[in-house]
């Protein structure tokens, strides 16, 4: 008996990245089916911080193909592509995550993409496409935008992988949590160099606005259980020594509840893991409301 597989509209984003071109995503559909030729459709996007959407692609979704287990096959899926490009206008290397948001026709978000690209050099474009895959007949999305643009110096700019930067640690945050109100988002240590590390306190934090310049009026509070009790891990500190290949981690929490006053947003934070230690941008999007306050936990061992 031949199985019907029903596909959802787009999930799947696929991205290449060139410094100097854009660079095409190869066809996945080989034999049977026909693709009608795509076309590309200028977008007006004004862009955000020299990132913009410059064209999208939506080639009518070719025919379904048919073997013995599905009807509907991964290559039979329409393909929009969106084109886009980042421009460094700053004077030195800049480190970007940029959010492309692919909208229906009524201007509706059906899917937002985050877009890397690591240290790009000053007056220096970087262009690429982003696809996304729909059903056939989802009647999804057919534009693109470029709706956030996060951009660290490259000398600060958080590490998950790669070479070991020359502090023997990397330091980077995870993409959060948030319920009710409460926001948590994680700040992990990897001792990726050779030596023990040593920890003992909380990390230093410096908040930034969009300039990257300080913000003032916000208390950073030595842990968290001023903020909510739901938190956890405590708010005294421990000395932890790392061995190589060891991590910890430490937790920022904060509400973002609105009352009187002037709701403040702090884009990036500036952490340094110990007094003197390299600094690291982090771009947590703190959403502070009118509360004024930011907490923050002691580092703790993490699992390996």
């Amino acid at each position: 008996m031949r199985r019907h597989l029903l596909l959802a509209p787009a999930v799947a984003a696929l991205l290449t990245v060139t410094a100097c071109g854009t660079e095409g995503t190869a066809d996945a559909g080989a034999g049977g089916g026909s693709t009608p030729a795509p076309s590309a459709s200028p977008v007006t996007d004004p862009g955000i911080d020299g990132a913009r959407v410059t064209s999208v692609t939506l080639p009518a979704a070719p025919s379904p193909r048919a073997d013995d287990d599905y009807v509907v096959r991964p290559d039979s899926l329409a393909r929009l592509t969106a084109a886009y490009e980042i421009v460094n206008k700053d004077t030195e290397a800049m480190t970007y995550t940029v959010t492309i948001s692919f909208r229906s026709s009524s201007g509706g978000a059906m899917s937002n993409q985050k877009v890397p690209a690591r240290s790009v050099p000053p007056g220096k474009t970087v262009t690429g496409n982003l696809e996304l895959l729909a059903g056939p007949g989802s009647g999804g999305a057919t534009t693109a935008k470029v709706v956030k643009v996060d951009k660290i110096p490259t000398a600060e700019a958080p590490s998950e992988g790669g070479a070991c930067p020359p502090s023997g640690v990397r330091v980077y945050a995870d993409e959060g949590d948030a319920a009710m109100g409460l926001r948590v988002v994680g700040i992990h240590l990897v001792n990726c160099g050779t030596t023990p590390y040593s920890l003992d306190g909380f990390p230093e934090l410096t908040l930034l606005d969009e300039e990257r310049e300080p913000v003032d009026g916000v208390q950073i509070l030595k842990g968290t259980s001023g903020i909510s009790s739901a938190v956890g891990g405590g708010d005294t500190p421990e000395p932890l020594t790392l061995k190589p290949g060891a991590k910890a981690r430490a937790t920022l929490a904060w509400r973002n509840t609105t009352e009187f006053g002037t709701a403040v947003n702090v884009p990036y934070v500036r952490v340094r893991a110990k007094s003197g230690a390299a600094p690291v941008t982090i771009s947590p999007g703190l959403d502070l409301g009118t509360t004024g306050k930011l907490g923050v936990s002691p580092w703790r061992t993490a699992a390996e």
